[in-house]
């Protein structure tokens, strides 16, 4: 099985994946636990849900950070169960799904793995059950998870799940370690706005989407990195500075800054 449990607290622990450095979580409950994403396909989410048996019998309920589908494609593993994302999530997966399909069974034929092309194009994502549009509860007895929806950032439905009790927030794809963020389809004017809501809750454990677990000085170093990406943004999407220059000042390497140029253009005039 692609994966190995951390444990980042008591009864929290962190599924790291090899494939994509991706994470999932699961939070234990002593009535439930909660699992945070699911994988890309459903093979991926049934070794998950399978790593998961291995660890608890719990009843589980599931929680999405965002629709795209590293994160969300493997859901039907876990159904029938409730499935807690942002309230914008459940109309951007069925808006993105199938774009995305494509776009990663593309990806996966060129890296000569057609298995996992195959396994991407038979996803059948599963609509979140239970829309977030405000600060929500949900308790697995003895043990209570917050989920906070942000507004823009790496996607317009991002969500954080926070565990006060033990300080350990994770966060999504808004925060990323081990490579830059990615900008593609993103609100990179916004984005740092979404990463001080993470810093305002002063956790002591950041568990970003993709590589290790961090800490609030490496989130802020990204703050700063993500604020010079929206100042340069600003700058050429108010014809102030020009496209090249924005490339060469940029804290990351250039194809991730186009993106989030043409995501700035893309999303021009949209809340």
């Amino acid at each position: 099985m692609d994966g190995r449990w951390v444990e980042v607290a008591e009864g929290v622990l962190v599924r790291r994946h090899t494939e994509l450095d991706l994470n999932t979580g699961l939070v234990l409950g002593e009535q439930g636990c909660l699992v945070i994403d699911t994988r890309g396909d459903g093979v991926q989410g049934a070794e998950l849900a399978a790593a998961v048996r291995e660890v608890t019998p719990l009843p589980w309920r599931v929680v999405l950070t965002h629709a795209h589908f590293d994160h969300s494609f493997g859901a039907s593993a876990f159904a029938p169960c409730e499935i807690w994302a942002h309230h914008r999530c459940g109309p951007a997966l069925a808006a993105g799904a199938e774009a995305d399909k494509k776009a990663w069974s593309e990806y996966y034929r060129e890296q000569g793995r057609p298995e996992v092309a195959e396994a991407i194009l038979a996803a059948e994502p599963v609509p979140p059950t239970h829309p977030v549009a405000e600060r929500t509860e949900l308790d697995l007895g003895g043990r209570v998870v917050e989920l906070l929806p942000t507004e823009h950032g790496h996607t317009d439905h991002d969500l954080l799940v926070w565990l006060p009790e033990v300080s350990v927030v994770f966060t999504g794809d808004l925060v990323e370690q081990g490579a830059p963020p990615a900008f593609k389809g993103s609100w990179p004017l916004a984005w740092p706005a979404a990463v001080e809501q993470v810093l305002a809750l002063k956790p002591s454990v950041v568990v970003p989407g993709h590589g290790e677990p961090v800490d609030r000085a490496f989130v802020r170093e990204q703050l700063a990195e993500l604020s010079r990406v929206a100042e340069l943004c600003a700058e050429v999407s108010a014809g102030r500075l020009d496209r090249a220059a924005a490339l060469r000042r940029s804290p990351y390497p250039e194809d991730f800054t186009a993106d989030a140029l043409e995501s700035v253009t893309n999303h021009s005039g949209h809340a």
